[in-house]
Parts: structure tokens; C-alpha cells; sequence
């Protein structure tokens, strides 16, 4: 065998070691889904951090995106963690349905979270900057399919958070 040869080889084996030691130190991490331990009706907290002091964000005059929802919604406001603002949390009073929050039922929209996320968004985009920013309108996507993608991930990302 060449020098080149088991030089190779000693490289690939050095690579799978590293590969299923990696392999084992992800399957052994901590699950990053927060357990939903303290739900007694309703769904998980989800949660903003608003760059104001907590003195300006009151529970009694939430922005209009999260007064829609009336008594429909619990709300928390905290201080953020190292003074960086105010954390504020809503959730729904009722549990959602399982097919609502599969994956199926998500990106059909049913998931009553997805309005919760959004007016959670909203409100502190108005607590922040006085008006809800949007994305380019009209969008700078072509017409193409591949445009299209882009501009249906666009819609979809502002009910699930994240592009």
C-alpha cells in the first residue's frame, strides 16, 4: 500500500471517529422542547422580549393586535433577564388540538397559535416603533416558481416566526 493510500485511510478513520463521537454527544443533549408541565387548560407561553422598561407595557392596555384576543389569551409581563427589557408572554386559554399543531395542520394555517405569534409580533413592533413594520410590498421576488416559494415561505414565516 502507498504512503498516499493509508494516508487516506488513516484520515477517513480519524473522520468517522469524529462523526459517530458527534453522533453520540447529540443524542445524549438535553431535548430543547420545553416539557408542557405547566399547562393545566391551556397551551405553551410564548414569549418576546420588548426593548422597554417594563413601567410602559401594562396588562390593562395591551397594543390592539393582543386586545383582539380579550379574554382568550393569558398574558405575563416580566422584567427580561440582565435589564434588557420586558419580557412579554402570551398563551391560550384552551388547549389547541393535536391535529391543529401537527405539522400537516400548521402549514394549513389551523394552528391557533400562529395568530398568537403574530399579534405577539405586532404588538411589539407597535411598543417599540409605534407601527407594525412589514416585509417589501410589493415583494422583490420574480414570478417564477422559485419566487413563488420564496413569497409563500415569506407569508407563512410571519404566523410561524421564523423563515
Amino acid at each position: 500500500m502507498s504512503r498516499v493510500r493509508r494516508a487516506r485511510s488513516a484520515l477517513l478513520g480519524a473522520a468517522a471517529v469524529v462523526v459517530s463521537a458527534g453522533i453520540r454527544r447529540w443524542r445524549r443533549r438535553p431535548s430543547r422542547i420545553a416539557p408542557v408541565t405547566d399547562v393545566p387548560g391551556g397551551g405553551r407561553w410564548l414569549t418576546v422580549t420588548v426593548n422597554r422598561p417594563p413601567t410602559d407595557v401594562w396588562a390593562e392596555a395591551l397594543p390592539e393586535p393582543l386586545g383582539r384576543y380579550g379574554d382568550r389569551l393569558e398574558i405575563r409581563i416580566r422584567p427580561a433577564p440582565g435589564d434588557r427589557g420586558t419580557e412579554l408572554a402570551a398563551r391560550t386559554k384552551d388547549q389547541p388540538s393535536r391535529l391543529a399543531t401537527s405539522l400537516p395542520g400548521r402549514l394549513a394555517g389551523r394552528d391557533p397559535r400562529q395568530g398568537v405569534r403574530r399579534a405577539l409580533r405586532e404588538a411589539k413592533s407597535l411598543l417599540e416603533a409605534r407601527e407594525v413594520l412589514l416585509p417589501d410590498a410589493p415583494p422583490t421576488a420574480h414570478p417564477s416558481l422559485g419566487g413563488r416559494i420564496v413569497g409563500l415561505l415569506t407569508r407563512r414565516s410571519r404566523e410561524e416566526g421564523v423563515l
